[in-house]
Parts: structure tokens; sequence; C-alpha cells
């Protein structure tokens, strides 16, 4: 009765055991199914390389190009004048920027051209009787003398007995020391060099001024000039007489300039040129910071594209029958968004918005919603 059981147990064993084995066989021959490819829509653009304009990004703040420092070379009590000294104060070319006090030294003046007259007359006896030729004119010198006014230019000796004469009696080294005086008693007054106004103050009416002494600082405020450093690689792009585009910080007034000067040398740290572009404008104050675009050049055959469509290895993606494929070109010229290339050929498809894990050989989509644009 076992040997029965045990037969039927392993007859039962052997047909579960080939019913598995067919069913495994039928679902390894069953095809699996393939899993759908994953077409990327990339932006594109039709390049079609022409003349690029390449512009220098610059900036820098506006100073006056002609600006007058107030020192004073004498000392005494500042005297108040028609206007006051103050900061902001316009005044027209010639006026009275500042009066010291100079009675005490006036007074030494004319001591020494009376001196100087007396010396003169002094001799002029002696002119008569042994220089009859040249008296007339040392007489006209005198009539011509006035205390009130700057001492006139002596008479042009013209013989060596003339010479010796008048040297021998002290008359020529009296005549120059009141002249050394009559130019510091200049000094006293200091009269506006040009049309313009007062931008700083640092002296009041009736203070003590010292020799030395920084009084203030007067500009013309029609002409100013804004400083600005350029790569030594442009250096031979520009031009003086140059017009170039000056904005504000926030992009609301613009303004045109041109290149008044270039500085011959380099800035050893910064590898960098100076440049200086004059500006006129109503609107302009000293101090303000302006931003300058430089026209350096023009590149022909070339593209302009976002920075961050250049590859590391100067290469970009192109497409090529909807796939990705790498071209390699050859920047010219950096700006802080942008990039000029070259050796982009003509008709070139080119990705105009970079693609997340891009790699040659994937299979894009160009989309088609979108008119494409030319770059230039």
């Amino acid at each position: 009765m076992r040997k029965l059981i045990l037969s039927i147990l392993g007859i039962v064993f052997i047909i579960a055991s080939i019913f598995f084995a067919k069913t495994l066989i039928e679902n390894k021959n069953k095809v699996k199914p393939v899993p759908p490819k994953v077409v990327k829509t990339v932006f594109a653009d039709t390049i079609s390389n022409k003349k690029i304009p390449i512009v220098i990004p610059a900036n820098g703040n506006l100073m006056a190009k002609r600006r007058f420092e107030l020192f004073a070379e004498v000392q005494g009590i500042f005297i108040p004048g028609t206007k006051l000294f103050k900061a902001g104060q316009p005044y027209n070319q010639g006026e009275t920027l500042i009066r010291i006090n100079d009675s005490e030294y006036y007074a030494s003046v004319q001591s020494a051209k009376s001196n100087l007259y007396n010396a003169i007359a002094a001799i002029m006896a002696d002119l008569r009787l042994d220089f009859p030729e040249v008296f007339p004119k040392w007489q006209a010198y005198l009539n011509s003398f006035d205390l009130n006014k700057a001492t006139p230019t002596l008479p042009e000796m013209t013989s060596e007995k003339e010479n010796y004469f008048i040297t021998g009696r002290n008359i020529v080294s009296s005549y120059y020391n009141v002249k050394n005086l009559e130019q510091r008693l200049s000094k006293y007054t200091i009269r506006t060099p040009f049309k313009g106004i007062l931008t700083e103050a640092l002296v009041t009416e009736g203070t003590l001024v010292r020799s030395g002494q920084k009084l203030g600082e007067f500009i013309d405020p029609s002409v100013y000039e804004i400083e600005v450093a350029v790569s030594k690689s442009f250096s031979n792009l520009l031009q003086v007489n140059e017009s170039v585009e000056l904005n504000n910080l926030e992009g609301t007034e613009t303004y045109t300039g041109v290149v008044s000067r270039i500085n011959g040398s380099v800035d050893a740290t910064t590898q960098t040129i100076t440049v200086f572009i004059e500006v006129k404008h109503e609107n302009l104050k000293e101090g303000m910071y302006l931003e300058a675009r430089l026209n350096a050049r023009n590149e022909e055959n070339a593209i302009e594209i976002d920075r961050n469509l250049l590859l590391d290895d100067n290469q970009i993606f192109v497409v090529r029958d909807s796939l990705l494929d790498v071209i390699p070109v050859k920047p010219i010229h950096f700006s802080d968004t942008k990039v000029v290339l070259k050796n982009v050929p003509d008709g070139s498809v080119i990705i105009s918005r970079p693609v997340p894990g891009a790699f040659a050989g994937m299979l894009v989509k160009v989309f088609q919603d979108r008119t494409p644009k030319q770059h230039n």
C-alpha cells in the first residue's frame, strides 16, 4: 500500500514539473516591451554671420574738466566781499573770490615805490649834465610814475655808460624789489579765472588765513570728464574724438560724450590704460557715477550669443538631424552677459537656451512655435 502511494506522488510530481518547465519556457520567449524614447524640446536659432560691434563697458565718476583749488600764499584776515564765500555760490570770470587784509603790506609797498621815485629824481640833474641825450626819456618816466598804480617798466638803457650810471645808483635793484613786492601784494586778492561755481569753502569771513592754507575749490560746471580704465588690448582701437554713450546708474538718463584724451602708459598693476571722456550737459553734477560704452571696433563674420551657451572647451551645441552635436568656435570678446564668436558656419542651427543634461548625440526636437531669429 505504501509503495502504491509513493508511486502516485512521484507521477504527480513529474507531471507538475513538466508543466512548470513549459511555463518557464513560454515566458522566456515573450518579447519584452521597449521603453519609449524621451525626446527633449529645445529652442534653437539659425545663424547668419554679420558685422558685430564690440562695445567695451566702463564706469567712473564725473570730475570738472577745469577746476581751481584755492590756496593762500599770504597771511591775514579774510575780508568780506560782495558775495558770500559759500559752497554753491556762482561767480563770473574776473570776480573777486577772496580778499585778505593787505593794509600793512600795502604801506610797505608804497614806501618802496616812493624810495624808487626819490632815487630816480635824485639823479635827474646829473643826467641833464652828463647824459643830455637820455634825459628826456627818464623825465618822461618820472612824469608817468604814479604811486597808486603799478610801477612802470624802466626805460631801456641804450649805452654802456648809461647802464653803469643807472645801475651804480641802485635804481635797477630798487625797481625789481618794488616789482617783487607788488607781485606779492597781488596775492592778497584771489580772482576767478573763469565763470564757475564754488564747490568747497573751508574758511569764512573774518577768520585768520595762514600761508599755505587751503581755502576752497572752484570749478567750471559746463564741461565734465569721466576717467575710465580699459584693457590694454583695446588701446590701439580707441581714437580721440570718438563718440561714447553714457548713462546713469539707474539707466534713466543717457548722455553723449567724446574721448578727449588717452593715457600713453599702461598701469603695471592692472594692465589697463586710462581713457578720459568729455561730456557736457546741464543736468550733470561733479561726482555723479556714469557708465560708458566705448565702441572699440567692428568684428566681421561673427555672431553674438549668451555666455552661458558657450561650453568650457570653447564649443557650442548645434542641432543636426534631430540630434545634438558640438562644434568648436573662437571667442573674440566677452561682456557681462554676451560673447562674440567666430568660425560658426552660416545656416547652423544652434540652441538658444541652455538644455539641462545636454550631451552630443541627444535626441531633441526644435520648438516650432517660436519664430527663429538671426544673431547679429
